[in-house]
């Protein structure tokens, strides 16, 4: 992975879209400023001196009172990471061919094509909610394209809320109204991300951690040394756990657990940073036996990040935990849900590391070839039972550390922090 290519292009990217966001905001009224009045008229509202549809008064209303909220600045950077965090995740599913239509959403496989894919099939593009006749319309007129590529955008970022409500939530609210401009640009902020990056860089789940961490590497600069307001905690102390750092502490926290009851297991030819354990006097070994369960169920492990941060921890822990559950007999098909279900868990007070951090568990999940043919992993009530805030801490992955178990069923809890370690 070219990270000099991230670090160049993730901090001015936020610039970029801070900036895309801003302006839209300007366009509907809002200021950091001023905020221009709605005058009704008619079918239609004014905003700034603009006639805009009544459906877009509704949408406006909810911005201004966020921003009365949580402040003009602190807004238009959520805002903007939110729409940069969605145009990732989209980047990294049309590369791995995760997108049920089978079309780029943001650039062409002939790289001498700079259109989106999805503009020139989009009469076949099936996606809830697309108006097919009004798609057809719009393409036969020629002229419309980025009318087209912008109804094209938000279809799919609300077909992809199904699977992934913590990332996309359906647009239908005042994110939609800060959508940037003039995407279909030869300098547009999805021109950038596409030229900026390398295809084969997002080959690697890592990327989603990488640029999350260059992405607040200058809004950290700013705040570091300094007294923190809450909403800079995040910058000021997250920092990307490396690759080998995260196999090293699950593969000798879960994956030592597992060898201590299946000395045997196959799974150890897997661990290239597992460290066999020391050779012990023969009144440690017989503690150590009556401590170590006979059998474990893979059901019944858990792992808790409790710092996840952009989640690579729990991404790790999840091909770990494949292994084991391949090496019980468990049908393929099952088992990507039955570790995202049952084994995964983490706490995290950044929503949008989180954000981040769900994509790249889903898609790990998608990454099976076997489980690619048959299904996706099944998220109940739609959210990944892995995403966990400190905002709304579910009962569910609080008992993994709370309730005291018999010797045989005892839980995994990881020792470390997560992904974007904690250093306060």
């Amino acid at each position: 992975m070219n990270r000099a290519k991230l670090k160049t292009y993730a901090p001015q990217a936020r610039l970029d879209f801070i900036k895309a966001v801003t302006a839209r905001a300007a366009d509907h009224g809002l200021t950091a400023t001023k905020v221009e009045p709605i005058i009704a008229q008619g079918e239609v509202v004014i905003l700034g001196g603009k006639p805009f549809s009544r459906a877009i008064a509704r949408k406006r209303k909810a911005l201004e009172e966020r921003i009365t909220r949580q402040g003009f600045e602190q807004t238009m950077e959520a805002m903007a990471y939110t729409w940069f965090n969605r145009f990732a995740a989209i980047r990294f599913m049309e590369l791995h061919g995760y997108l049920d239509h089978g079309y780029r959403v943001l650039s062409h496989p002939d790289p001498e094509k700079t259109t989106p894919e999805i503009l020139e099939h989009a009469e076949h593009v099936d996606l809830p909610g697309l108006n097919k006749a009004e798609v057809i319309d719009l393409k036969l007129d020629g002229t419309r394209e980025a009318e087209l590529y912008r109804m094209l955008l938000i279809a799919q970022c609300n077909a992809l809320h199904a699977a992934m409500p913590f990332l996309f939530e359906r647009i239908d609210d005042e994110t939609e109204l800060l959508l940037p401009d003039n995407l279909l640009h030869s300098d547009s902020l999805i021109r950038k991300l596409v030229n900026g990056i390398d295809e084969e860089d997002w080959q690697e789940v890592e990327i989603i951690g990488w640029l999350y961490q260059f992405y607040i590497s200058e809004k950290k600069d700013q705040v570091i040394g300094k007294v923190v307001k809450s909403e800079d905690i995040p910058a000021a102390t997250q920092l990307f756990t490396p690759n080998w750092i995260v196999k090293y502490l699950v593969q000798n926290n879960l994956g030592k657990q597992w060898m201590a009851t299946y000395p045997n297991s196959p799974l150890k030819q897997q661990m290239e940073y597992y460290i066999e354990p020391a050779e012990q006097t023969p009144e440690v070994q017989a503690q150590l036996k009556a401590i170590t369960p006979e059998s474990l169920n893979p059901e019944e492990l858990t792992l808790l990040d409790p710092a996840c941060g952009s989640g690579h921890i729990l991404v790790e822990a999840y091909d770990l935990f494949k292994a084991i559950y391949q090496e019980r007999g468990y049908r393929a098909r099952d088992i990507p849900s039955l570790i995202l279900q049952k084994n995964l868990f983490g706490l995290e007070i950044d929503d949008r590391a989180t954000a981040c951090r769900g994509d790249p568990g889903e898609q790990r999940a998608r990454c099976s070839a076997e489980h690619r043919s048959s299904q996706r992993p099944h998220l109940e009530n739609g959210t990944p039972p892995i995403r966990i805030s400190l905002r709304g801490v579910r009962r569910r992955a609080c008992s993994a550390v709370q309730q005291e178990e018999p010797i045989g069923q005892r839980r995994h809890c990881s020792s470390r922090c997560g992904s974007t370690d904690r250093t306060v």
